[in-house]
């Protein structure tokens, strides 16, 4: 589901420190990854602070003198006995909330949000509350509050220690240690809770496996999974390949759940198209673990295509995060090839054909294309079908009159080459699967 943009503008600014063991690059991509969040979470970022250190301060994340920074530029007017003579700016931006590039504890949370004096989020924070506003499906729903309960649980005692001495103690009637603490029984509710939301995802997975066979047992598909970075144009290209009303959105985790279309043109064997979520650096590894299931797909195909965003010059940190996520699912041996999207973003038509080749060079046996280039997509269409008709068999099919009815699955499971007439029946020359031949002579013998 698109997040539709606020009527107002909602205005945020970005602070993140760089330890001495992160280059300027590596850096820099995260920065960019967090201002793309944040634009996915509705926000406007309209500065970013940084600030190089040997290790986060323990207290705020940030040094003194950066928090005070960042105060003057969310309370330009200041606070005090002079402040309600001030006139405001009517052009001044209000700042909602400030985004930290890294995890941070409770204390550093509240203490940061005391100093800078607005709401402070961290980067797991964010990305949780999108994959909260994004999720659809049942399944995803449940993936995520149990990622966003995992998230909330080892800070609760912290933040109660924070919260006084009201949130530590429930008296009860035993006297002293009879009661049970707000923080005790807040985690037991979320470990309950988990628990409940584990058994209803395996209760959904078994129930899709089920759905998965006997879609199977019905017709012989094949199966293509789009994996890849987010943000790489893998939901246009599944557009372009399936010709279907995808959504298509410049922003970050636009959609979590699995999409499944049909290859178009339709080919024989009939492919199916899966638009898998998104991988990201540095995502939280309960999301990791939480969201395994919605690339499932990407188990169950028997064709990967890895998206790549061509024109994003990090392209080859999405290659490693993409390769690492999928020997984490045990995926990295299915069949893959890689499509750089997006070559047209690159510059003029000197600057893509250098690219191009570079890429050929690397990655030989690699497609570099955009997808809003029709015949380039008709092109990897090809490349597609070739794939799944590596190891079909041309046969021939005799049909009596008296099992016309089968008519329909030869054209179904077949492609057929030719047709011909005679006084016993109608005999087919067809390209399918060995196994989709075998079935059917066994369908007709007993029809016959």
């Amino acid at each position: 589901m698109q997040i539709e943009d606020q009527q107002a503008p909602r205005y945020a600014v970005v602070a993140a420190v760089q330890l001495s063991d992160v280059t300027d690059i590596e850096f820099e991509a995260s920065l960019n990854e967090l201002r793309e969040l944040a634009k996915t979470l509705g926000y406007q970022v309209v500065r970013t602070f940084v600030q190089k250190r040997s290790s986060f301060d323990m207290t705020a994340y940030l040094g003194v003198g950066k928090r005070q920074e960042i105060r003057d530029f969310v309370n330009p007017e200041g606070e005090g006995e002079d402040a309600d003579e001030m006139t405001p700016d009517p052009d001044a931006q209000e700042i909602e909330a400030l985004l930290v590039d890294h995890e941070i504890s409770p204390s550093q949370a509240r203490n940061l949000e005391k100093e800078v004096g607005c709401e402070v989020m961290d980067r797991t924070m964010v990305i949780l509350e999108i994959f909260h506003r994004n999720a659809r499906s049942r399944a995803a729903r449940a993936q995520v509050e149990i990622a966003r309960l995992g998230y909330m649980a080892p800070r609760m005692r912290e933040a109660a220690k924070l919260a006084g001495p009201q949130g530590r103690q429930r008296s009860g009637a035993g006297g002293r240690g009879g009661g049970e603490s707000h923080t005790e029984l807040d985690r037991r509710k979320i470990r309950d809770r988990i628990a409940e939301l584990q058994q209803e995802i395996v209760a959904m997975d078994a129930e899709r496996k089920t759905q998965r066979a006997r879609r199977q047992d019905r017709q012989s598909q094949a199966n293509v999974a789009l994996v890849g970075y987010t943000n790489a144009g893998k939901s246009t290209l599944m557009r372009a390949l399936t010709g279907s009303e995808v959504l298509v959105a410049n922003k970050l985790f636009a959609t979590l759940d699995t999409t499944v279309r049909t290859l178009h043109p339709e080919s024989m064997p009939r492919v199916l198209v899966s638009d898998t979520v998104g991988f990201i650096k540095n995502l939280p590894h309960g999301l990791v673990a939480s969201f395994k299931s919605t690339l499932d797909e990407a188990l169950d195909a028997a064709l990967l295509l890895h998206v790549i965003d061509a024109s994003d010059p990090g392209f080859e940190r999405q290659l490693e995060v993409t390769d690492t996520v999928l020997n984490e699912i045990e995926a990295h041996e299915v069949p893959r090839i890689r499509v750089f999207n997006k070559i047209d973003h690159v510059g003029d038509a000197a600057a893509q054909a250098t690219c191009e080749a570079a890429l050929r060079e690397k990655y030989p046996d690699c497609v570099v294309m955009s997808a809003r280039r029709p015949e380039e997509v008709a092109r990897l269409h090809q490349i597609i079908v070739a794939f799944f008709q590596r190891d079909l068999i041309e046969a021939e099919l005799f049909l009596p009159w008296s099992a016309q009815q089968l008519r329909r699955d030869i054209y179904a499971n077949c492609q057929v080459l030719e047709e011909s007439a005679s006084d016993e029946g109608a005999l087919f020359r067809v390209r399918a699967a060995p196994d989709a031949v075998m079935q059917l002579k066994e369908q007709v013998s007993r029809v016959a």
